[in-house]
């Protein structure tokens, strides 16, 4: 789930709030499309290509995770046409009414996207409305080989004190939890409050063994070797491999979070026929191919996986694991109002210890 943070690849917010009010619902005839992505989530190379091959201006906004993106979207101050969340935050758009159906005889490309991420997209897309698979990757455990002595394959290694201020942790009540809940044997979803206690009782033994609560920055902690572990997406470890060779990867034994990004369409889109235009631009094999190489987080479009020629990482368990392979996997489920109180309200108490 991503991801690196924001960099603006083109216009600043403010334009886009200016060019906003310009759209036509009847169709994107003013010739643009409002995009609002991760940070450096795709190649801008892309955005020129799309530009010149379609006459389409595109807006470019980004954010930095998805619970900063929803209440500017909920808001509807900005008038996006096209946003990239996670698995989670789209079933909660779809059950507050923020999307509109995507009508695929405008997205002839969808037949690149594997079915077996169509079918992953179900879980919280159930009947494949209003999101297309963009990116996908597990989180694991990231470590510096010439800085921890022992075999990894569990998240309690996080927990051992040899390795105090040495050990990274996700800045994010969902991810952080989630380290906690598998390390405890409970689902990553639970609303169970005993369980959830068990987890936020563990996060704060573990707090003081903690070097920092970071995003984007794991990545370049552990690239410089300032960290021994961290937890760390799949995407962000196989570029902190490229430069770094100490560094490896593991999917822990007790189970982690299998996420999927995906594209979808607000429902006050403005363009909402370029919207569509642009999806399918990105569901072509070669533009997704350059997206992959670009960012390093997997694609979910079988046609792109066809066409990389790095067999090394054609084939990284990394990049596209037999998940098969593992046990207690799960994608992120939107838990409610109340859900998403009960893990920030527990989030805070773990902070402010």
């Amino acid at each position: 789930m991503k991801k690196r943070i924001c960099f603006m690849l083109a216009l600043t917010a403010a334009l886009c709030l200016i060019l906003s009010g310009c759209g036509n619902s009847g169709g994107g005839s003013n010739g643009e499309v409002i995009v609002y992505n991760w940070g450096e989530y795709l190649d801008p190379e892309v955005l020129t290509m799309f530009e010149e091959e379609t006459g389409i201006k595109v807006v470019y906004d980004e954010f930095e995770t998805n619970e900063v993106m929803y209440p500017k979207v909920e808001a509807g101050a900005t008038a996006y046409d096209v946003i990239c969340p996670s698995d989670y935050m789209i079933q909660k758009m779809i059950e507050n009414d923020l999307l509109a159906e995507i009508n695929f005889d405008n997205i002839p490309n969808i037949k690149n996207i594997g079915e077996q991420y169509m079918e992953q997209s179900r879980e919280f897309d159930p009947e494949n409305k209003y999101s297309v698979p963009y990116c996908f990757g597990t989180v694991g455990i990231l470590y510096n080989e010439t800085m921890v002595d022992e075999p990894i394959d569990s998240w309690a290694i996080l927990w051992d004190e040899k390795y105090a201020d040495d050990i990274l942790m996700q800045d994010s009540v969902r991810d952080a939890f989630m380290v906690a809940l598998k390390l405890n044997g409970y689902s990553m979803n639970t609303l169970n409050e005993a369980e959830l206690e068990v987890a936020k009782n563990a996060l704060i033994q573990q707090k003081p063994l903690v070097q920092a609560y970071v995003i984007d920055q794991v990545r370049d902690k552990m690239i410089g070797n300032e960290a021994a572990i961290g937890v760390i997406y799949s995407g962000e470890a196989i570029y902190t491999q490229r430069e770094n060779e100490n560094l490896k990867y593991v999917i822990p034994k007790e189970g982690t979070n299998v996420w999927i990004d995906s594209w979808v369409i607000p429902k006050n889109a403005p363009n909402k026929e370029n919207a569509e235009k642009f999806i399918n631009f990105m569901c072509r094999e070669d533009i997704a191919l350059m997206n992959f190489e670009y960012i390093t987080y997997s694609t979910p479009n079988t046609a792109a996986q066809a066409l990389i020629e790095d067999e090394e990482i054609k084939n990284s368990p990394i990049a596209f694991p037999d998940l098969s392979q593992y046990e207690n996997l799960e994608t992120f489920q939107y838990l409610g109002s109340e859900g998403d109180e009960l893990y920030n309200n527990l989030w805070k108490e773990v902070k402010s210890e």
